[in-house]
């Protein structure tokens, strides 16, 4: 029989990254988390963290963890069933990793009545769409949207559309790097911006363009910097359409390459055993999303 309360310390400290943490969220003293922790390797024979900064959950930490996402879950359909078992009344609090130019565009719109109705807090993991399923297989988050389509074991994707990313550029930019205009060519030997290190769109759209090779770029992982240095001339960059409609109407920002979108797919992936409240979400986002996502050709 598992003792929740060992691995409740367990999760904590790794959605908090870090014991002190941990402690506070629990109402314990960070001395009580570490015991417990210790105990449920005592219990289990093996390490279920890598003490580094931030910890980060072992093989057998990950299975307890993904554990825990599913048992909270299971356990809000219970307590909706059984009021009396929910003694502190509070609201469930979903873990979602997702990339941050939906956050910055459409998810608050698609999720806000759906919180609201079902009384649901979140916590966002912001991580790049190409890497976000990484915390479904940590056991991290209860759900996350990403660009891949394979689920990890135990879990399942649903596919929600796609976003459309327009290369970039302010007409400053585009009048001293393409007095003649634009060459696909010509890209790769003028300073672009990227999101992160793992951060490939840029890559992908040279390529499909028959460019290949490094190229000159800045790096900012914020989608609202990404605009604002597009907007002062920094470099060009694979902007959400979503997101800068104002500014391609005003000519603020200009297309480099009309008709030359790329499309990312967007999956969400989510728990089989995630109880009805993960359900009722996945529902929600599948009749919701297509007001902003396009639909994605394979």
């Amino acid at each position: 029989m598992f003792d929740y309360k060992l691995l409740s310390a367990l999760a904590a400290v790794v959605e908090q990254a870090g014991f002190e943490r941990a402690a506070q969220v629990l109402g314990l003293s960070q001395s009580a988390i570490s015991q417990r922790i210790k105990l449920l390797e005592a219990r289990i024979g093996q390490p279920v963290l890598v003490r580094a900064s931030p910890p980060t959950p072992t093989d057998i930490g990950r299975r307890l963890l993904n554990h825990v996402q599913q048992v909270r879950l299971l356990e809000r359909d219970l307590q909706s069933q059984v009021p009396a078992l929910d003694e502190e009344g509070m609201p469930e609090r979903l873990r979602i990793a997702l990339n941050a130019d939906s956050l910055a565009t459409w998810w608050a719109e698609a999720v806000s009545d759906f919180c609201a109705e079902q009384h649901v807090l979140l916590d966002l993991v912001v991580e790049d769409q190409t890497v976000g399923l990484k915390r479904m297989r940590a056991g991290e988050v209860a759900a996350c949207i990403c660009a891949s389509e394979r689920p990890v074991a135990g879990a399942r994707s649903l596919l929600l559309g796609a976003m459309r990313y327009r290369a970039l550029a302010s007409p400053t930019f585009i009048a001293r790097h393409f007095p003649e205009g634009v060459r696909a060519d010509q890209l790769a030997r003028t300073p672009a911006l990227v999101f992160g290190p793992d951060d490939f769109l840029q890559h992908r759209y040279l390529a499909s363009l028959g460019v290949d090779g490094g190229f000159e770029h800045h790096l900012c992982p914020s989608s609202e910097g990404f605009i604002r240095l597009t907007e002062a001339g920094l470099g060009w960059g694979l902007v959400p359409e979503l997101q800068v409609r104002d500014q391609l109407e005003t000519g603020v920002l200009v297309e480099l390459l009309p008709d030359k979108p790329i499309d990312v797919p967007l999956y969400w992936h989510h728990w089989r055993s995630g109880g009805q409240l993960l359900g009722l979400l996945t529902d929600h986002l599948a009749q919701a999303c297509g007001q902003w996502l396009v639909p994605y050709q394979q």
